[in-house]
């Protein structure tokens, strides 16, 4: 039974470690979209891998300074796309991010201190 006055919701909210740095592609249309990957670790034993996708030149430029291994805080939504491949139509699910922040650096964690 559903709720017709139900408010449809479609949130993600992921903070996670970059494990594959982003890459920028054009699509047909001319669109350039900022692709990379985050994995979560779940409690106890495993991982979620989540393809992240940004469509903004400002979160674009962001994530292209991300390290692997950089921690990251993302919100977004779920998204399933589709295109034509080959003989058919093929497809994949991503976040499509909204707000991004990077919230520890691989870097300044591997950075030698200063002594002083």
């Amino acid at each position: 039974m559903t709720d017709i006055d139900t408010e449809h919701r479609n949130e993600v909210l992921l903070v996670g470690r970059v494990t594959s740095p982003a890459t920028e592609r054009v699509l047909p249309s001319g669109d350039t979209i900022t692709s990379w990957r985050v994995t979560i670790d779940r409690e106890g034993e495993g991982r979620d891998v989540v393809d992240c996708t940004a469509w903004t030149a400002r979160l674009q430029r962001s994530a292209l300074t991300w390290q692997k291994g950089d921690v990251v805080e993302i919100t977004g939504a779920l998204r399933r796309r589709f295109w034509r491949a080959g003989a058919g139509l093929d497809s994949a699910t991503d976040v499509e991010v909204l707000k991004a922040k990077r919230l520890t650096s691989t870097v300044a964690a591997t950075r030698p201190r200063k002594r002083g």
